[in-house]
């Protein structure tokens, strides 16, 4: 399946109602925060199970209670619907922690 490349106003859009993401280097970029190391942990293992399901996988790293994330699809060669899913997803998964 092709995967196309999200357009400026794709991204835009999507950073209109995600206000908590970015983009930098032609990713989404996002830290989210959460008040310990288990939640941030647990955070990744729901989120590592959604990605695995969905063949799509973060860019992220973990320091104590924060993760950080940056998402792009690397055959397409930049943002695409895939990222703004998963991003959705993350952000759904985290506000229930």
């Amino acid at each position: 399946m092709t995967v196309t490349k999200a357009t400026s106003a794709d991204i835009d859009n999507f950073l209109l109602y995600h206000t908590n993401w970015t983009t930098a280097d032609g990713m989404l970029q996002r830290t989210f925060t959460f008040r310990n190391f288990r939640e941030a942990f647990g955070f990744m293992t729901e989120v590592a199970l959604v990605a695995e399901c969905t063949n799509h996988h973060p860019e992220w790293g973990n320091v104590y209670n924060r993760v950080t994330v940056q998402l792009t699809t690397h055959d397409a060669g930049g943002i695409t619907q895939k990222d703004f899913e998963l991003a959705h997803q993350m952000d759904s998964i985290a506000s229930r922690r």
